[in-house]
């Protein structure tokens, strides 16, 4: 392999044969059982191979581009193009000529190509560019199929990106420049490294490929990760209670009480004291309280989604009311989290109880008609095989729900750590981040059917009436509180555009938020960090691209604008409250057990 100007010739180190012997049949063996217990798993139970019906709508583009073949021509005109351009500026350079500009540069923030290799070597810039115009071609020969219904394009859409993304040359070992320096390194050791790491993946997911992205032997939950200080005080089958203890002597009179998603575990606010919401807003003179959801088994399959409502949030406010002697909160829902605080403020709506006086809302939806590339998994067929193996178990396991997510960010979070584990043979760093996205939970199944059909397939949650929860009918409009809604610009599950639809439901006064990064980084962004601004906009159009383009960018986090928002309501100030202070008696201490079971136990 080619050195670049002033470097010393790579070496290439043998590996011992006795162990390259070993390792060979190590993974002979290992690789028998796994294969068996992966053939037993790729149909249903009725014998179908295609339960998404990925096959269908690939049928249906097909059949589509074949009636309409001007459109792929001229695709394929500019495809060619701009290939025999960059075979011409190829030639060139190999012949001394000079370099030329691109054809055809990777977007920004494309990480997969950030080796210098890439654009220093002219052997490994056409490779690169050769995939990024091939990569465009399928994309936009997918985009020319007039005709489509909308989930059809959608899904076709997604799963021709996965497959572009499988095929990126950074993927495989000869066509990787970084991966063939680290070959001639250590004389090919990285390669059987990363097969052990392949093999070991393949055996914690029983056939199917399950990749650690993270060092998990440096994490403990309760030691130093979730490690705000406090008790849990009161509990249900579903959810575990937790007061912090307070860190100013004086404290806001109206409790906080935060309701995350039970998609993820609740900790992804408590990470670290430098980056812990709760920890910071125990700073701000807030009472805090946070619902630690359960991570349920089939003995919890038919725990509804009225079951959290009443179990979690109304159990929690009466809880609050017993441990501090207030009856009226601030309360929080993030995501899923949320999507339950406004289904319960309508139900308490119509019994006219108002102990929830301001409700704030973390990248949550309400309206689902635009609910972004999570739709790509909400069709009948899907949700029938879904239904189906939830009904056999009780729970969908929280480790296909994690793959549905890391497919939305598949270079990031599949496909750089393929590279990383399995080609360079590394182990994957320490990160508290990764810990938590790798510590998933179940759903039980009846709650996940009603959640998925009523408002993703369904979007009844908008519809006022439309869904009945102990015996009322939910209307989203006739929640009244103050409203604070904190969405986050580049959100693959909860799109901006979709979060801002709430601004047209709720009657009451709205303040819209709109922070930089993603769905997680941008709500975890604290104001020392010096990350990510925030946009704001005192009006409130109904089309979001117009709030957006009279919204002012604002440096920094978003949790001061909050505190001043949430306190302009109610700065009244008591003594500080502690964890037993009141009529309930501390159970253990925060973290809590609910949240150290994990999805395997």
């Amino acid at each position: 392999m080619s050195n670049s100007p002033g470097e010393k010739p790579s070496e290439f180190h043998l590996p011992d044969p006795a162990v390259v012997s070993r390792t060979m049949a190590e993974v002979a063996e290992r690789g028998q059982r796994i294969v068996q217990d992966f053939l037993k798993r790729q149909t249903d139970s009725n014998g179908n191979p295609d339960p998404l019906n990925i096959g269908g709508a690939f049928l249906e583009m097909t059949t589509k581009l074949m009636a309409n073949p001007a459109g792929l021509v001229q695709a394929q005109l500019g495809f060619w193009q701009d290939y025999l351009t960059l075979w011409s500026n190829t030639a060139r350079r190999m012949l001394g000529g000079e370099t030329a500009e691109p054809v055809i540069e990777e977007p920004k923030g494309d990480k997969r190509f950030k080796d210098g290799a890439w654009r220093e070597n002219e052997v490994f810039d056409f490779i690169r560019q050769s995939y990024l115009l091939s990569a465009r071609y399928f994309t936009s020969a997918v985009h020319s199929a007039d005709g489509l219904d909308p989930k059809t394009a959608q899904k076709v859409d997604f799963y021709m990106r996965q497959f572009v993304d499988a095929m990126s040359p950074a993927n495989f070992v000869m066509t990787n420049p970084e991966v063939l320096r680290k070959t001639a390194e250590t004389g090919g050791t990285n390669l059987l490294k990363g097969l052990s790491n392949l093999l070991s993946d393949l055996e914690r997911g029983k056939g199917k490929l399950r990749i650690r992205m993270v060092d998990d032997s440096k994490f403990k939950v309760g030691e130093n990760i979730a490690v705000t200080p406090g008790k849990v005080i009161f509990q249900t089958p579903l959810m575990q209670l937790i007061q912090y203890n307070p860190t100013t002597d004086k404290v806001l009179k109206r409790p906080l009480v935060i309701f995350p998603p039970w998609i993820n575990k609740f900790y992804i606010l408590d990470l670290r004291p430098k980056n812990s919401f709760i920890r910071w807003a125990t700073d701000q003179g807030h009472t805090v309280f946070v619902a630690s959801w359960v991570n349920p088994d089939e003995h919890l399959s038919e725990k509804g989604f009225d079951d959290y409502m009443t179990e979690g949030v109304l159990a929690a406010l009466d809880a609050i009311e017993a441990a501090t002697g207030e009856r009226q909160v601030n309360a929080i829902g993030y995501c899923l989290g949320g999507t339950l605080l406004a289904t319960t403020l309508a139900y308490m709506a119509t019994k006219r109880d108002n102990r929830i006086k301001s409700a704030t809302y973390f990248v949550t939806m309400t309206d689902f008609e635009e609910a972004g590339e999570l739709g790509v998994f909400i069709d009948e067929e899907q949700l029938k095989a879904l239904e189906e193996k939830m009904g056999k178990r009780g729970f969908l396991d929280g480790r296909e729900m994690a793959t549905t997510f890391n497919m939305l960010r598949a270079n990031d979070l599949i496909w750089s750590f393929v590279v990383n584990n399995y080609l360079l043979g590394q182990d994957p760093f320490p990160f508290d981040l990764l810990y938590w996205n790798d510590d998933s939970t179940r759903m039980p199944a009846k709650m996940h059917s009603f959640y998925l059909r009523r408002m993703y397939q369904e979007n009844d949650l908008v519809k006022p009436g439309a869904i009945e929860l102990l015996g009322a009918k939910i209307d989203l409009r006739k929640i009244k509180v103050p409203t604070y809604m904190i969405s986050t610009r580049e959100d693959h599950i909860a799109p901006w555009k979709s979060t801002y639809r709430g601004t047209q439901i709720f009657p009451g006064p709205v303040r819209f938020v709109l922070a930089a990064s993603g769905h997680i980084a941008g709500v975890v962004n604290p104001p020392e960090s010096g990350k990510y601004s925030h946009w704001v906009n005192e009006e409130l159009p109904p089309n979001p691209d117009d709030w957006f383009a009279g919204a002012t960018e604002l440096a920094g986090s978003w949790w001061p604008d909050w505190h001043r928002w949430v306190t302009a309501i109610d700065r009244t100030e008591v003594p500080a409250r502690h964890p037993g202070d009141g009529k309930l008696t501390p159970i253990e201490d925060a973290p809590g057990s609910y949240v150290r079971v994990m999805a395997m136990d």
